[in-house]
């Protein structure tokens, strides 16, 4: 859902307005999906941070090169985020959890006031 990758990682990896914190420096960079099917840039843009899909395994429905998700997330320190994402490409907000713990993270999304939910992992791409 950043196409999906990114709403199911917002459903499994950010609406509203947040401050972030300087280290949310932590979040920024290439990531790749857990499952091999997909490769994340993760940047400013704005007063928010975008996910924005490099790539995407071939043959995967409904995701794009291109695609963006846009997280207003709060950090609560010791690489925890919390906030919002928001999937303009199907109008779809998320409630957001980020966990980074150097070079993995942890997104879990949510919506249907936090009864459906999804983790995704990443890696830090060299």
């Amino acid at each position: 859902m950043l196409n999906r990758t990114i709403a199911c990682t917002a459903l499994v990896l950010l609406g509203s307005s947040a401050a972030f914190a300087a280290d949310d420096a932590s979040m920024k960079g290439v990531w790749s999906r857990g499952d091999g099917n997909a490769r994340v840039k993760i940047d400013s843009c704005g007063s928010a941070l975008c996910a924005t899909n490099l790539w995407i395994k071939p043959g995967t429905p409904s995701e794009k090169v291109g695609d963006k998700l846009i997280m207003n997330v709060t950090s609560s320190g010791n690489g925890k985020y919390e906030g919002k994402a928001e999937d303009p490409q199907r109008g779809l907000t998320y409630n957001l959890q980020v966990d980074v713990k150097g070079s993995s993270m942890t997104t879990r999304g949510c919506v249907l006031a936090k009864i459906v939910c999804k983790s995704v992992s990443w890696s830090r791409a060299q």
